[in-house]
């Protein structure tokens, strides 16, 4: 059962990271007349019901939230505002975001095949979904290359 937790607990994880850069790269794009910006809010969207989600399963069996670090979060804000300040076209987004989405995928892969026999039915399907929802994303991002 320990399994389950852990899982909810990596597309909570995940899931909360990606919300943040999404939204920090929307606040660095406000000013500007990018086209991607539609399907990063698209995109952010559906990570933030995957978070609530993931947190609804451990709070309802009571476990404990570790949620991402503030240094993690700081590092991704400084790499974020460095890239966009170098290069703010549509491609060079996509090809960031692109990369960031393409590392959570490999890392739920991983996480889905060591976990697939030991967790429950309804964890498992949201983590395959979860993993579905990352590809499908890389390849609505892979319009602005």
């Amino acid at each position: 059962m320990k399994e389950d937790f852990e899982l909810a607990e990596h597309i909570l994880k995940n899931s909360e990271m990606s919300v943040f850069t999404l939204n920090e790269v929307l606040d660095r794009l406000k000013d500007k007349d990018n086209k991607i910006k539609d399907a990063i809010e698209n995109i952010l969207t559906t990570y933030s019901k995957f978070q609530k989600e993931a947190k609804t399963i451990l709070e309802k069996e009571h476990q404990e939230i570790d949620t991402t670090s503030i240094g993690a979060k700081m590092m991704a804000k400084m790499g974020i505002k460095k890239e966009v300040k170098c290069d703010n076209s549509d491609a060079s987004i996509a090809s960031m975001l692109i990369e960031g989405i393409t590392m959570g995928s490999v890392d739920m892969t991983k996480k889905i095949h060591s976990y697939q026999e030991n967790v429950d039915k309804k964890t498992l399907i949201l983590a395959k979904d979860f993993l579905k929802f990352q590809e499908e994303a890389i390849e609505k991002l892979k319009k602005f290359l």
